[in-house]
């Protein structure tokens, strides 16, 4: 079988064509690349039925895709063709509503529609394990933040061994964390090590991979578990900074005191005017990440 240059596979992966509108999310085919590299990884076949995908990718769309009232799995599975790394295999039995648009889900699933990566792509990636590493990296740095990275990593199946490594300015963190403190905005957690802050990072509010910028406007000090929280849109903020809680977040010990508490409060205000958080950063979170409704009680 013919098989595809490693960095013609990496270039078609970096020109993914993304659907989009201003600065919304769409991560469905990253997510679905993922999904078959994780499946590759684990020896799985090169094309599967459309409903072999659709419940992982289902998944996938629900944990670390935009809040949506429901999911469409059979967009990516259909479109990622013009990226040239995916095929399907169709027959004229489909129902079009016109030449450029989707098959009908249904038919997918009635029809066992078939789809994966395309044969030289397959064999390629089959054959080099630092491909599906790079290709991996690629689709994980541009869509998503860093603290999503294990978890959707896990998710898939896949295990890259090592840190993925992050090019960005040093200022941000340190800007940010100044601005409130060293201590997290959402609990006050404010623990060192020396001279060094343990498990404190600096967040984005609207992520980097949406065009969001290395400022403080658009930072928060955040512990580790409230900036994965923040991420996941477990939480976040209202304009006034009032502290939002996804009524889709439930648990047991520590839950009341790690998130029930935070309900309504107030913001921990940086110490800089020009360092809160801007309005259009929070419409941004509440619309692409946080999880509605918020929890009233």
């Amino acid at each position: 079988m013919e098989v595809a240059e490693a960095g013609e596979v990496l270039q078609r992966v970096a020109n993914l064509r993304v659907w989009r509108r201003g600065h919304e999310r769409a991560p469905h085919k990253p997510l679905l690349i993922l999904l078959a590299l994780g499946r590759l990884s684990q020896g799985g076949k090169r094309l599967c039925a459309y409903e072999d995908w659709e419940p992982g990718l289902c998944q996938l769309l629900e944990e670390f895709g935009t809040p949506r009232q429901s999911v469409h799995p059979e967009y990516p599975f259909w479109r990622l063709q013009t990226d040239q790394i995916w095929e399907v295999e169709a027959d004229a039995r489909l129902t079009r509503r016109s030449p450029q648009a989707d098959p009908l889900k249904s038919e997918l699933v009635k029809f066992r529609i078939r789809g994966g990566f395309t044969g030289p792509v397959y064999e390629a990636l089959r054959r080099d394990p630092l491909l599906v590493k790079q290709v991996a990296q690629t689709l994980l740095l541009a869509h998503f933040p860093a603290s999503l990275h294990e978890e959707i990593l896990t998710t898939v199946g896949l295990d890259l061994e090592s840190t993925i490594k992050r090019n960005r300015l040093g200022s941000f963190r340190g800007e940010v964390l100044s601005a409130y403190g060293h201590a997290c905005a959402f609990c006050g957690y404010d623990v060192r090590l020396g001279s060094a802050d343990l498990g404190l990072d600096a967040a984005h509010i609207m992520w980097h991979q949406a065009k969001g910028p290395d400022l403080a406007a658009n930072g928060l000090a955040c512990c580790s578990l409230h900036h994965r929280a923040l991420d996941r849109g477990a939480i976040s903020l209202s304009n006034e900074l009032t502290i939002l809680v996804s009524a889709h977040v439930y648990g047991g010990v520590k839950f009341d005191e790690h998130f029930v508490s935070l309900m309504g409060r107030p913001l921990r205000r940086p110490s800089l005017a020009a360092s809160l958080p801007k309005a259009e950063y929070l419409e941004w979170h509440r619309r692409e990440v946080f999880r509605p409704p918020p929890r009233d009680g």
